[in-house]
């Protein structure tokens, strides 16, 4: 057997099996000229970098329910967005969708440009995104390219080279299947092909739309592919988290510096992080309670483990930084992961 027309027969087999998801139009409605709103588009493709489809859907609801418009995000507060987008990780997401919205409403008075080299310049936008927001939300011919489209291609052209360097020819190998007509319909396609039959472990040839024109499938080399180099070993880095809580139950919260990880996120006042034990000043002179274990995170980069020290303090008691928020407001949920894990080893639960 071989398929003559990978690209028409993934649209057929999209057509009967596209994931409902809450910001895509489905190809019953695409097909008849529905666009996917770009505002969701985009919110979405954001919050699904370096995170699963499962665990963006309850956030796109929030913020979705919360902020139906671009315009309600970029006039919300900067700490309630980051709030919000406690748990997802990767802060810096946040920050920059916050300036997006902002230069959208400000530059484009509301209206997300549609072509790929205008979004590309907005904060936050790679080429992946851009080309997403301009295929699926305007109908224009871009090539979308993601770990799920390069594993695709990888194995339907069978290359061997090793990602990232492969990274340009899956590409343009990618490009050359991107139709005109339909465009942003087929790349949710692909998307749903890798994450659902074309997986990375086990992949489901037998179900599999284009197997007829998958050369790793002839060849029997589809498990192998996509190649990758060796990854890079993390580095440990190590630091301290001073968890202070008034006799009232308030708790002593610091705002951390706008640039760098958890960016502008409310944490507990603390060391630099390094792969030596820093230089560290408590808060507040005390007789400190260190915990017996440390709270471990990893990071895109770097494992951390950190020393949570712990102390209560009477009413009166003025820290050097950082500000006491009363028990009432305090919410454990709108702490970066890092700084719930700190929270829960003092608390004893885990």
């Amino acid at each position: 057997m071989c398929d003559r027309n990978p690209t028409e027969s993934l649209l057929i087999w999209y057509d009967a099996n596209a994931r409902k998801l809450p910001w895509r139009v489905p190809p019953t409605e695409s097909k008849q000229g529905l666009r996917a709103d770009p505002y969701r588009v985009w919110l979405s493709e954001i919050m699904l970098q370096q995170t699963t489809v499962a665990a963006v859907k309850s956030y796109f609801e929030t913020f979705t329910s919360r902020w139906p418009t671009v315009n309600d995000l970029a006039m919300a507060r900067d700490e309630d967005v980051l709030a919000e987008w406690a748990g997802l990780g990767y802060y810096a997401r946040a920050r920059n969708l916050l300036k997006c919205a902002r230069t959208i409403v400000d530059q484009y008075d509301g209206e997300f440009p549609s072509r790929r080299d205008d979004l590309v310049k907005l904060p936050g936008i790679g080429p992946y995104t851009a080309a997403a927001i301009s295929s699926i939300a305007f109908a224009h011919p871009e090539t979308v390219v993601d770990g799920n489209v390069e594993r695709v291609v990888s194995r339907l052209f069978d290359v061997h080279e090793p990602l990232p360097t492969s990274k340009p020819k899956l590409t343009h190998l990618a490009a050359s299947l991107t139709p005109i007509e339909r465009a942003g319909d087929y790349a949710q396609a692909v998307m749903d092909l890798g994450a659902t039959v074309c997986t990375p472990k086990n992949p489901k040839c037998d179900v599999c739309p284009i197997v007829g024109a998958c050369r790793a499938y002839a060849a029997g080399t589809q498990a192998d592919l996509p190649k990758k180099l060796p990854k890079k070993a993390r580095p440990t880095r190590v630091g301290v988290a001073y968890i202070v809580t008034r006799t009232d139950g308030a708790f002593l919260l610091e705002q951390r510096p706008d640039k760098g990880l958890l960016g502008g996120m409310l944490g507990w006042p603390g060391s630099d992080w390094a792969e030596e034990m820093p230089d560290h000043t408590p808060p507040v002179e005390a007789e400190w309670k260190t915990s017996p274990s440390v709270a471990k995170h990893t990071f895109t980069h770097f494992h951390l483990k950190l020393t949570v020290k712990t102390v209560t303090v009477p009413l009166g008691v003025n820290p050097t930084r950082g500000h006491f928020v009363l028990a009432e407001n305090f919410e454990r949920g709108s702490l970066p992961t890092v700084m719930r894990k700190a929270f829960d080893l003092a608390q004893g639960n885990t």
